[in-house]
């Protein structure tokens, strides 16, 4: 670990532009390493914050051939959605950049033919898949199959969605082409590949010894994990028609394989930023007094702790990251978020939906982040963390504090008399809490974090509830003016305890108690004269509103319209049955008939027995409908009937044919009848 670096260069994983934001990119990676980068700020420290669009690979192609549009036109839609979301979410960047754009281009080439010149890429002829009707090689994602590792049958060529194993499209059993859906076959195409078995003693003298004991368990048991299993060289090309050429002769319509390159966009932003800012780009990667930290999913683990730092190596210059808290996994209401399934909370619709609300999700997201093991974000979890913590923690501390100054000294901090032992402990304790934050934050423990600092606004609540101001002021007035001193320094203390965690609230709690300079970290651990006496504040404003039920169930009633339409989506047909002769068919005697009356079977919870007019006669018929219908709910029905099915005897009750029913998209049952007016009961359907 580096002690007391100079500067921090601080990267977010670069999201692919082939869909926009959701909650589950913001718990992994961006509100974690926009929390740290706010933090560093506030101690001031030099921090470089960047990130950027990943438009390369085939997520993008594959987005694409979808949408029937073309690649660029993908890129440019999705970066300017991403773009403005993470703007007015207020993930502080200090450069947001794009893989598409010249300056990376340049770098990701530059740093490819350096490696290339060193003679530290393997050149190889290998057989790949290749799809004949398509006349094209499959790259990962364009293949998809059985995983040899879980045995899921629908893993892609790169990676199992389902135990997370990394792969090559070559080790899928059954393999097919997502583009025909043909079986592809074996071709010979030649590729440049990083030998990675050759840094294995590097990556174990650095990794699992230099960095046993500040890593995540997760990362480092992961990472343990393949190097344990023996690294093997990786191609760092592709054959694909998008993304960045191969520069060297003979790479003629190949592309660099884009975990080579997206990695390298953290580079190229820095320089983007550099000649934006005029400053120089080199010492924030090259200087052994920078702190690099990466901020990622779990599932990109293996890219930022193997291959990229394998490549950094090779290359020479550069320096290694000090740490990389990739989080686990965030599930959505039980399922895996899926950006291709709509199974998700979008941040831009999130933005809309919550108007001014965005501290709300930061806070739900943190108190719930899925820093140790995977995680699940319910809406009513999201409501409850509002009303009970926010409001009724946070927000009421605030407004008891601000509605009593001004109603008892015209928003003027008034001027403390003799403490007693209650104040003094309590602005001890207060001192106390940026070092507790501070600790959880270098650590990466950012919920535990959150978690101390809503124990400031606990520490303000119970200050008041025990001192009871409002009270104390009908019998002595002097010991109400120190009462209140305290709490309005609780208040200052949030207003920059808080700003990681909840920077919109803390602009607002800024601007509600008038204070023009932000406070730092260092003053609230020295002083307790955060507000001066005689320093007016504002009016009292809610910081945070109560969130309604009826707001909560149209975001469960958008999922559950989702999860229906996947249903619908990927339903498939039973195959068909044996084939018959018309004759087989003409046996059946199916007829319009009414149900006249239905109830419940006793003791059985599927079935119902019904009275049905076929226009033969009135007969009964059991039907195992009772979990899907109420029996009051379907007399009248208009039904089809087998009427010519012989009688079964169902629970001592004769059953004297069947109704004809279908199941939806939903899994329920519904009923398969004649919807034209004037066709009676008997009409006969052939």
């Amino acid at each position: 670990m580096i002690q007391n670096p100079k500067r921090y260069t601080i990267t977010a994983a670069l999201p692919y532009t082939n869909g926009p934001i959701h909650i589950g990119h913001l718990a992994g990676v961006y509100v974690p390493s926009d929390i740290y980068s706010r933090y560093l700020r506030l101690q001031g420290r030099d921090v470089l914050f960047v990130c950027g669009s990943d438009e390369h690979g085939v997520a993008i192609s594959m987005k694409a051939k979808k949408e029937g549009i073309t690649p660029q036109e993908v890129i440019d839609k999705y970066d300017g959605i991403i773009r403005k979301s993470f703007l007015d979410f207020g993930i502080s960047f200090d450069n947001y950049s794009r893989t598409s754009a010249k300056i990376h281009h340049d770098t990701a080439s530059e740093f490819f033919k350096k490696l290339y010149e060193k003679g530290d890429f393997i050149e190889q002829v290998t057989e790949q898949l290749y799809d004949a009707k398509a006349d094209q090689f499959l790259a990962d994602r364009f293949v998809i199959g059985t995983c040899p590792k879980c045995g899921n049958e629908e893993a892609y060529g790169d990676q199992c969605e389902k135990c997370g194993s990394t792969l090559n499209a070559t080790d899928l059993i059954n393999p097919k082409s997502t583009i025909t859906g043909d079986t592809p076959i074996m071709k010979s195409t030649k590729h440049w590949f990083l030998p990675l078995d050759r840094y294995e003693d590097f990556l174990k003298e650095w990794i699992l010894v230099g960095h046993k004991n500040d890593w995540k368990p997760n990362v480092y048991g992961q990472v343990k994990s393949w190097i344990d299993g023996g690294l093997e060289p990786r191609a760092v090309t592709r054959d694909l028609d998008w993304g960045i050429d191969v520069p060297v002769a003979g790479a003629e319509g190949k592309k660099l394989y884009v975990w080579f390159d997206a990695p390298i966009g953290y580079i190229s932003a820095t320089k983007e930023w550099a000649l934006r800012e005029g400053k120089e780009w080199e010492p924030y990667w090259k200087d052994q007094d920078t702190k690099l930290v990466h901020f990622i999913g779990k599932d990109n683990i293996v890219f930022h702790c193997i291959i990229f730092p394998a490549m950094l190596k090779a290359e020479g210059s550069y320096i290694l990251p000090d740490n990389v808290p990739a989080n686990e996994f965030l599930n959505l209401e039980g399922n895996k978020l899926s950006t291709s399934k709509n199974w998700a909370v979008w941040l831009h619709e999130y933005l809309e939906e919550f108007p001014n609300q965005q501290d709300v999700l930061r806070y739900a997201l943190t108190s719930n982040a899925p820093e140790t093991k995977d995680n699940d974000f319910t809406w009513k979890d999201f409501q409850a963390r509002n009303n009970n913590e926010l409001v009724a923690i946070y927000g009421n501390f605030i407004n008891r504090v601000v509605v009593l100054t001004n109603k008892y000294y015209n928003g003027i901090v008034p001027s403390p008399n003799t403490l007693s032992g209650v104040d003094e402990a309590t602005l001890t304790e207060l001192k106390a809490y940026p070092a507790v934050i501070s600790s959880s934050v270098e650590r990466y423990r950012f919920r535990e974090a959150l978690g101390e600092m809503m124990n400031v606004a606990r520490l303000g609540n119970k200050y008041l509830a025990d001192e009871e101001p409002w009270k104390m002021i009908k019998t002595d007035e002097g010991r109400v003016q120190t009462q209140m001193y305290v709490a309005l320094q609780i208040a200052a203390a949030l207003s920059a305890l808080c700003e990681p965690f909840l920077p919109f609230t803390a602009t607002k709690l800024s601007r509600i108690l008038k204070i023009e300079s932000p406070l730092n970290w260092s003053t609230i651990s020295e002083t307790s004269d955060l507000l001066p006496a005689s320093h007016q504040i504002g009016e009292a404003e809610l910081l945070f509103a109560k969130i309604e039920d009826e707001e909560i169930q149209k975001q469960i009633d958008k999922l559950e319209a989702t999860k229906t339409a996947n249903i619908a989506e990927n339903k498939k047909a039973e195959p068909q049955k044996e084939a018959i002769q018309f004759d087989d068919f003409s046996k059946m005697d199916m007829r319009v008939g009414t149900i006249l009356e239905a109830e419940k079977m006793p003791k059985a919870n599927k079935l119902l027995i019904l009275k049905v007019d076929t226009g033969i006669d009135v007969r009964t018929i059991v039907s195992g409908i009772a979990e899907s219908f109420k029996p009051e709910d379907i007399v009248g029905k208009r039904v089809t009937v087998l009427v010519n099915l012989a009688p079964r005897n169902l629970r001592g009750v004769e059953s004297q044919g069947m109704i004809l029913m279908a199941t939806n998209a939903e899994g329920k049952l519904v009923f398969v009848n004649p919807d034209a007016d004037g066709v009676a009961n008997g009409e006969t359907i052939n």
